[in-house]
């Protein structure tokens, strides 16, 4: 191989410049476990101590410890994919459980287990609509212009190789500008997306209209939500979701500013064009109940042309994870959870609204988790002067702040009103 390729060695296939290339020494001083831990102590003891009030798709909800506990147990730890059925019923069983609690809070028959996060459920839901779609004209994938810029470029990758196309449709006071839609979305369309609550919180009122004007021109409606919200809104099989995407990491992870585990859920007529993989439910020949990998459309699983994915990886120890919170919360508290989102949204609104120079919301809308506060003064300045006395929140432009309340925060709410009282 190196021969055809014209090297002499393997190191010839690299150009590493010498200023970085490793020499066998770190330059790291040597040190015992007590002074390690001592300066690591000193390090982080620098840190900011910020109450976060952020949000737009990375939500924080108190994790239970008993999520923390089993989740490490060694035999989930150290299993990565579960390719060997016989030894990892217990894993596949959770994996299953994870599926079945997405299809209940979807109404979609369908979920699988390993989306990376929402932007790359996002982009595959495209693809999916792409090849449902293929031989017809058009490749356009319509998405609110409020959208995640984050799921947005994801999408722009995955599409740009696929030669399709994205648009973007405007919004009104925070939501879908449905007749403006209307005039967009044409035979050229393969896919609508929409979202509630939406990146800046306002839940979408017209969501049946929007997956109307998608059927009636043969493009797909996808929906993007997100566990909690999906416990409290509107079924998305009730109105016509054909697939549903978003971020399940919500529950189960926490803050953690990256990694994710991205919701997939879609019609049973689509079950062989679903990416990545999904856990099955058969009997062996003892004629038990068993578990196991199934329809695993991945690229290292089936010829690379007939794939429908490349996603290689695996996000079940995740998946666990927010079954597990799931399961503890039960199908009432988490209801509970839905609604302190849209009550405290409201409530914490409501106090910032009474400052001067601040207008909150600034959709006359519902709102969940979150929304967006329009202020006088700049807001560069006050999320800077926000920082300084201990709290974050997203300033969007000039004139406008996000802010985001879960149980996670809701303790410090009259600290950030103070705040920002003081700041303005």
């Amino acid at each position: 191989m190196l021969d055809a390729v014209g090297v002499d060695s393997a190191e010839d296939l690299f150009d590493i410049p010498g200023e970085v290339r490793f020499d066998g020494e770190f330059g790291v001083d040597s040190a015992d476990e007590q002074e390690l831990r001592n300066a690591m102590a000193d390090l982080f003891s620098r840190n900011e101590e910020l109450t976060e009030f952020l949000g737009r798709g990375h939500h924080a909800h108190y994790v239970p410890a008993l999520v923390d506990d089993l989740s490490r147990r060694s035999e989930f730890l150290t299993s990565y994919t579960q390719y060997q059925p016989e030894i990892a019923q217990g894993f596949l069983q959770v994996l299953f459980e994870y599926q079945s609690m997405l299809v209940e809070l979807t109404g979609l028959p369908v979920a699988n287990c390993s989306m990376y996060d929402a932007a790359t459920a996002l982009a595959e839901a495209a693809l999916l609509a792409n090849r449902l779609r293929r031989g017809a004209s058009g490749h356009r994938v319509l998405v609110p212009e409020h959208l995640h810029e984050g799921r947005l470029g994801v999408l722009e990758n995955y599409l740009d190789g696929a030669e399709m196309e994205i648009g973007e449709y405007p919004m009104d006071d925070g939501a879908v500008d449905v007749e403006t839609l209307a005039d967009l979305v044409d035979d050229e369309t393969v896919m609508v997306y929409a979202e509630t609550p939406t990146v800046r919180g306002v839940i979408e009122e017209r969501l049946a209209d929007i997956s109307d004007l998608a059927h009636d021109n043969d493009a797909l409606f996808c929906l993007g939500s997100d566990l909690v919200a999906l416990a409290l809104l509107e079924e998305p099989a009730s109105v016509g979701a054909d697939v549903v995407v978003g971020e399940a990491g919500a529950l189960g992870l926490g803050t953690a500013y990256g990694m994710g585990l991205g919701i997939f859920a879609t019609r049973e007529e689509y079950l062989r064009q679903v990416p990545g993989r999904l856990v099955g439910v058969s009997e062996d020949s003892a004629d038990m109940r068993a578990f196991t990998l199934t329809l695993q459309t991945r690229e290292q699983h089936i010829r690379k042309e007939r794939a429908t994915s490349n996603i290689c990886t695996n996000q079940a120890w995740v998946a666990l994870r927010t079954a597990m919170h799931m399961a503890w919360l039960g199908p009432d508290r988490l209801v509970d959870l839905a609604t302190q989102a849209v009550t405290d949204a409201r409530d914490l609104a409501a106090r910032l609204d009474e400052l001067s120079g601040v207008k909150a919301p600034l959709y006359d809308r519902h709102h969940f988790r979150e929304f967006v506060v329009r202020t006088d003064q700049p807001a560069p300045a006050i999320t800077n002067d926000l920082a300084g006395r201990g709290f974050a929140v997203h300033a969007l432009d000039d004139h406008h702040l996000q802010v985001c309340i879960t149980d996670a925060n809701a303790d410090a709410a009259d600290g950030l009103v103070a705040a920002f009282e003081e700041v303005i």
